[in-house]
């Protein structure tokens, strides 16, 4: 059985201000602890490798018991949050599938990261699964197949929409808007009402809209990898 790759930002502020942000807890916990009791062994990377802050909103009312006592045991604390993997530590053919985690700090180092972008290509070339959640969906929105195309063109996907980052009130904070980049180019970018659950599968692609979808999200991939 393959692994699963998790891909965690190393943004600590939106841009210049001082206005901390990070990883969003539960996107990572939720998925995390779905896929690991069904058996999987996941690995933690992000841009930079290292230290992972977390968006400190999210610890105020966002998650629960079972996140917490996942966050709170020694190997999330050290994998992931510590000491996550840099692109270049990454093999693709080790993994199954690769799940781009949220938080608006993924708006800054998720979208032109070349190196990530040729790890989800060589997972999506060996039938494996390219996956995110809310702000995740940054680190596809750039992504290209070897002929130039947006792998995201003519597909069906979602995530946090510009009315959930006017209600978030970071419209005027973030470097663009995921739902009007994806339409770009060449989306078809769907979703239901702000912060309700939604996740949607088209081929290899498996994407979720807002923090609430991260379970939804590996439910879908967990449909795909017991087939």
């Amino acid at each position: 059985m393959k692994k699963i790759l998790l891909v965690l930002t190393n943004t600590t502020r939106y841009g210049d201000t001082d206005d901390a942000t990070g990883l969003w807890l539960s996107e990572a916990t939720e998925f995390a602890v779905i896929m690991q009791n069904a058996g999987y062994q996941l690995d933690y990377v992000s841009p930079k490798g290292g230290f992972v802050p977390l968006d400190p909103r999210s610890m105020l009312k966002y998650t629960d018991a079972e996140s917490l006592a996942f966050y709170e045991t020694a190997d999330f604390q050290d994998r992931a949050l510590t000491h996550s993997l840099a692109p270049a530590d990454i093999n693709p053919a080790d993994y199954a599938a690769i799940y781009y985690t949220g938080g608006h700090g993924v708006m800054w180092d998720f979208p032109d990261n070349s190196e990530l972008q040729k790890i989800s290509l060589a997972i999506l070339q060996q039938g494996g699964y390219v996956t995110s959640v809310c702000h995740g969906i940054a680190g596809l929105l750039n992504l290209k197949d070897a002929a130039g195309n947006y792998v995201i063109a003519n597909r069906k996907i979602t995530g946090f929409t510009t009315a959930e980052e006017v209600l978030a009130g970071k419209k005027k904070v973030v470097p663009f808007l995921n739902q009007k980049v994806a339409s770009q180019h060449g989306a078809h970018f769907t979703h239901k009402r702000a912060y309700r659950e939604f996740a949607i599968q088209d081929g290899q692609l498996i994407t979720g809209q807002n923090p609430f979808s991260a379970r939804a999200v590996a439910r879908l991939l967990l449909q795909n990898l017991t087939k």
